[in-house]
């Protein structure tokens, strides 16, 4: 996304609509950021739109799980707007190709996979 704007949540979240089934986005949980001001358009398209309450990490907890698994990649403090796509892109490829123990050790991308062949 180019900014955290509620515009570019939006379009991000068009993005994701028109490339999986209907069927596979059926809720969002978010922080309470500017950026989701779009929740009323998400709702509006189908998709249940939940808040995590102030302070509730736990509430996101794969979400939370997940930016600390980024941070082996990329440490704090490091310039985000200097990390190139192609970097990015490998990050994102070896997490999602890493067995998790709360997926009974299958990767993200296998169990993603097996929800899309039983939404067809």
């Amino acid at each position: 996304m180019p900014n955290r704007s509620k515009v570019a949540m939006q379009t991000a979240i068009e993005d994701l609509r028109e490339n999986l089934p209907k069927e596979a986005l059926k809720s969002f949980t978010s922080d309470r950021g500017k950026e989701f001001a779009c929740y009323p358009e998400v709702e509006a398209a189908g998709i249940d739109f939940y808040f995590a309450d102030a302070y509730s990490a736990w509430q996101r907890g794969t979400n939370e799980n997940s930016n600390g698994l980024l941070r082996d990649f990329f440490p704090k403090k490091t310039d985000l707007a200097r990390v190139i796509y192609q970097e990015l892109n490998q990050a994102l490829w070896l997490m999602n190709n890493r067995p998790r123990k709360c997926l009974d050790y299958q990767t993200p991308l296998e169990v993603f996979l097996h929800e899309l062949l039983l939404i067809e």
